[in-house]
């Protein structure tokens, strides 16, 4: 069966915004999806969001999706980056996704080394970032770092903020129907 494992963003949760319908779309195609609950998400540490993501995924073996929104999206990078030479994911979707703490101390463990895009790219078969044309935080140019350096798909949303909701001051969005349409174009 094939799994898939949602990170979710900074302050989030596992039922915040389009978390929940996404993975109803996918279970109803037979997916396995699980959105695990990120450890300290109001202070997050890599370390112990990579350790939460390494036991929920178990075996590295290739029927493997990761899908991140924001902090998730390194989470995912920092992730593959750890990866055995054998080991591999069929696709990642980075939703609102960067490379740098943004300005932001309190996330600023996730990128104390650079990212580390050669050994990513070949972690996974394939990359999809979705990003907002006017998301308040996440500037394109991460989207077209993406493209560039891991030959990611890009999707460009119209006025969809950081696709977010109350933790960022935004209108919940409570479906992105690109999220499973994106992981379902990667089988």
């Amino acid at each position: 069966m094939k799994k898939v494992v949602i990170v979710h963003c900074w302050g989030g949760d596992p039922d915040y915004c389009w978390y929940p319908k996404t993975k109803q779309e996918l279970e109803e195609k037979g997916f396995e999806v699980s959105v695990p609950e990120m450890p300290e998400t109001d202070f997050p540490k890599q370390s112990l969001w990579l350790t939460k993501l390494k036991d929920v995924t178990g075996k590295t073996d290739g029927s493997l999706f990761l899908i991140g929104h924001s902090l998730g999206c390194i989470t995912i990078l920092r992730f593959l980056e750890q990866l055995k030479d054998n080991e591999k994911i069929d696709g990642a979707v980075l939703v609102a996704g960067f490379t740098d703490d943004l300005g932001f101390p309190e996330v600023k463990n996730f990128f104390t080394a650079p990212v580390n895009f050669e050994k990513i790219k070949n972690k996974a078969r394939y990359f999809v970032a979705i990003n907002s044309d006017n998301d308040p935080y996440v500037d394109l140019k991460y989207a077209e770092e993406f493209k560039q350096k891991l030959g990611a798909k890009v999707i460009i949303k119209h006025n969809m903020g950081h696709f977010s909701g109350p933790i960022d001051n935004e209108e919940s969005c409570t479906h992105l129907p690109d999220v499973a349409e994106s992981v379902l174009g990667m089988i």
